[in-house]
């Protein structure tokens, strides 16, 4: 498994243009909230026919995403678990509501439709594609900025930024057929 800065940097390689970093500060949001949505459609019940426990595949993906990035960086992690709460609130309000599937997708087009304009400016193609792990990172990613923004993690952003410029320049170096 790589480590917090092999994926952080691996994700930052393709995202140093401040439009693109603008642009996914709205379309990830807008990508998560619509999966939450979409997983809190699936509910499973436990425990007493008159008074069963609901728990929905969204509180059980985000329960392992959380695990995970406790795993890479706990700091960052608590970010996340700060952020994915009320997602999981406000998907429990929207998933009873008719045409919510209807409307998680559209949200989820938006969101990606952001991300690749993000992408035009930064001339590179999205994480993802070579890596599908980069899927868990974005949100990872744009958490790590915000406490970068903070002055938060600077031993954090110090380590990433070198080789994240390395694997840029590899990348653009590979497209130019050198």
């Amino acid at each position: 498994m790589k480590n917090v800065v092999d994926q952080l940097s691996q994700y930052k390689s393709v995202h140093f243009n401040k439009k693109n970093i603008k642009t996914h500060f709205v379309g990830i949001p807008l990508i998560i909230l619509s999966l939450t949505i979409l997983l809190s459609l699936i509910n499973f019940q436990f425990g007493e026919y008159d008074n069963p426990t609901n728990i929905t595949a969204a509180m059980i993906f985000y329960s392992i995403a959380i695990i995970y990035y406790f795993i890479l960086h706990w700091r960052l992690a608590l970010g996340m678990v700060v952020y994915i709460i009320p997602n999981l609130y406000i998907a429990s309000l929207i998933a009873p509501v008719e045409g919510a599937a209807w409307l998680a997708v559209a949200i989820f087009v938006i969101g990606w439709i952001i991300q690749f304009i993000g992408h035009y400016y930064e001339k590179a193609k999205p994480a993802f594609v070579d890596d599908l792990s980069q899927f868990l990172i974005g949100p990872f990613f744009l958490m790590a900025e915000v406490y970068f923004g903070l002055g938060w993690e600077k031993k954090l952003l110090a380590e990433i930024t070198p080789l994240a410029r390395d694997k840029r320049r590899a990348i653009e170096a590979k497209n130019r057929g050198e």
